[in-house]
C-alpha cells in the first residue's frame, strides 16, 4: 500500500475540519502569519483558512 505524503486541500468531514483548524489556530497563537484576510479572532481566522483551502492537512503518518 502506498501512502500519499502530499497534503490534501480540504478535510473530508467536520471532525477533520475542526482538528485542522485547531492545529492552525495554535500556530497563529504562536505567531505564524495568517494566510487569508478575515476575522481578528485567531480561532475564527483558522476556520476561514481551512474553509478557503489556504491550509491543507498533512496525510503522512509517523511510524516509530
Amino acid at each position: 500500500m502506498t501512502e500519499n505524503p502530499r497534503p490534501t486541500p480540504r478535510p473530508k468531514n467536520a471532525f477533520e475540519t475542526v482538528t485542522v483548524a485547531a492545529h492552525r489556530a495554535r500556530q497563529l497563537l504562536e505567531g505564524c502569519t495568517p494566510k487569508v484576510e478575515g476575522s481578528p479572532k485567531l480561532a475564527r481566522r483558522a476556520l476561514q483558512e481551512v474553509s478557503r483551502g489556504a491550509v491543507a492537512r498533512n496525510t503522512a503518518t509517523t511510524e516509530e
